[in-house]
C-alpha cells in the first residue's frame, strides 16, 4: 500500500509533465495562409530508420505539431506544414513514468510475473479499502464537542513520538478518508473481474464479454507492415467535421487489408470520457460503420469508464488530479505512521513481556529463598 500511495503521487501529473518536457517538439511557427500538408504526405516523409506508426494525434491549434506513437513510450513530432522531424518524446521523462506505472500496477514485474504480482496489489487494495472504512469508523468521536472533534482533525504542534504518529494519523486520515475511499473503490473495479461486472449489476446494465473495451493489439506493439495510405486525407477531414468543438484526434494506423480506419474524438483535454467519441469510417468508399457516443453506453459501462479517470483525478482537470495526488501523499503517511505505531507497539509488548518473565524470575527466586530459609 505503501508503494502504490508513493507511485501513485509521482503519476499525479504525468501527462502535465511530459508536455512541459517536449513543449519544444509539440510547436511549431506557423506561417498566416500556410496549409497542411495532406495526411498521405506527412505518412510518406516518415524518417526511413522508423517502423509504421501505430497511432496519429494532431490538434487544431495552428502551431501543433502532428504526434506518431509507436508503441506506448516512442513518439515522433513532425511539422504538419513541411513534413520535417521535430524531434521525438523525451525518452528519460516517459521512461521514468513507465517504470513509475510499471511500480504501481505490478509492482515492477514483467512478463508472466505480472499474474502474481496484480493479485498482490488487488489484495492490497481491498486490505486498503477495509482500513480506509474501519479508520474512519474508529476516528468517529464519542462525544460530539468542540474539543474532542478538534483532537482528531487537527495538527498539534509540541508532539513527538507515539503521540505526534497518533494525531498525523487521524488527522491527515479524516482529511484524505472520503478521496483515498474513491481513489481505492475505482482501482478495486480495476483489479477484479467481479468487482468490474458489480458495477454493471448495481446499474443495472448487462455486463459485457470478458475482452469487451480491451486495446486493439496494433496500439501496444510496433507495426512493421507498410499500411495503405491513399484515401486518408479525405478520411481525416471527415473526421474532423463530425465534431466540430474537437481538440483532440487520434487515428489508430490501418493495418494489412483492414478495411476500416477508426478515429478517437476527443472535444476535451484527454481526462473526460464523456467528451469522447469513436468514429470508424470505410478506408475505400469513406462511408460512415459506426458512430460512438459516450451517452449511447449502457449506464454500467458510462460509470465504469469515468472510473479510470476518477482513480487518476484526471475527471475533474488539473484540480481533481490536485485531490488524487495530496490523496495518495496522504496516503504515505497514513502507511508510515501507521506501520511506526504498530513497531512501537510491538516494541512496548515485548518490553512488557521481558518485564513479566523477569518479574517472575525474581518471584520466584524469592519464593525459594523463603523455603531455604
Amino acid at each position: 500500500m505503501l508503494l502504490m500511495c508513493v507511485t501513485g503521487a509521482a503519476l499525479g501529473f504525468e501527462k502535465q509533465i511530459v508536455r512541459w518536457a517536449e513543449r519544444k517538439q509539440r510547436s511549431v511557427t506557423a506561417n498566416a495562409g500556410a496549409q497542411r500538408l495532406p495526411m498521405e504526405s506527412l505518412l510518406a516523409q516518415i524518417p526511413a530508420e522508423s517502423s509504421v506508426p501505430t497511432t496519429i494525434v494532431w490538434h487544431p491549434a495552428p502551431n501543433s505539431t502532428l504526434e506518431l506513437g509507436f508503441g506506448r513510450d516512442r513518439v515522433i513530432f513532425l511539422d504538419p506544414y513541411t513534413g520535417a522531424k521535430r524531434g521525438e518524446g523525451n525518452l528519460r521523462v516517459r521512461g521514468f513514468f513507465s517504470e513509475v506505472e510499471n511500480l504501481h500496477r505490478w509492482l515492477g514485474a514483467d512478463g508472466s510475473a505480472r499474474t502474481t504480482t496484480r493479485a498482490i496489489t488487488g489484495a492490497a487494495n481491498l486490505i486498503f479499502l477495509f482500513l480506509a472504512c474501519s479508520g474512519l469508523y474508529l476516528w468517529w468521536p464519542r462525544n460530539w464537542t468542540w474539543n474532542a472533534v478538534k483532537a482528531v482533525m487537527t495538527f498539534r504542534s509540541g508532539l513527538s513520538g507515539r503521540a505526534r504518529d497518533f494525531n498525523w494519523h487521524n488527522t491527515i486520515g479524516f482529511w484524505m478518508c472520503l478521496p483515498l475511499i474513491m481513489i481505492v473503490i475505482c482501482s478495486t473495479a480495476m483489479s477484479y473481474q467481479w468487482a468490474n461486472n458489480l458495477v454493471y449489476r448495481l446499474s443495472g446494465s448487462p455486463i459485457p464479454a470478458a475482452n469487451a473495451g480491451q486495446r486493439p493489439p496494433e496500439q501496444g506493439k510496433e507495426q512493421k507492415q507498410a499500411p495503405e495510405l491513399e484515401g486518408l486525407t479525405a478520411l481525416c477531414v471527415a473526421a474532423e467535421k463530425k465534431v466540430a468543438e474537437w481538440q483532440t484526434i487520434t487515428m489508430r494506423m490501418p493495418t494489412g487489408k483492414s478495411p476500416n480506419v477508426v478515429f478517437q474524438i476527443d472535444a476535451g483535454d484527454g481526462g473526460r470520457p464523456d467528451k469522447r467519441s469513436q468514429l470508424t469510417l470505410n478506408r475505400k468508399t469513406g462511408e460512415e460503420v459506426r458512430w460512438e457516443l459516450f451517452s449511447n453506453n449502457s449506464r454500467g459501462r458510462q460509470i465504469r469508464a469515468w472510473m479510470r479517470f476518477v482513480h487518476t483525478g484526471e475527471g475533474g482537470g488539473v484540480i481533481g488530479q490536485g485531490f488524487a495526488s495530496a490523496a495518495s501523499l496522504g496516503g504515505v503517511f497514513l502507511a508510515y505512521t501507521g506501520i511506526a505505531m504498530a513497531i512501537r507497539r510491538l516494541a512496548a509488548w515485548r518490553g512488557k513481556a521481558k518485564l513479566q518473565k523477569l518479574d517472575c524470575v525474581g518471584t520466584s527466586y524469592k519464593s525459594l529463598a523463603r523455603r531455604t530459609d
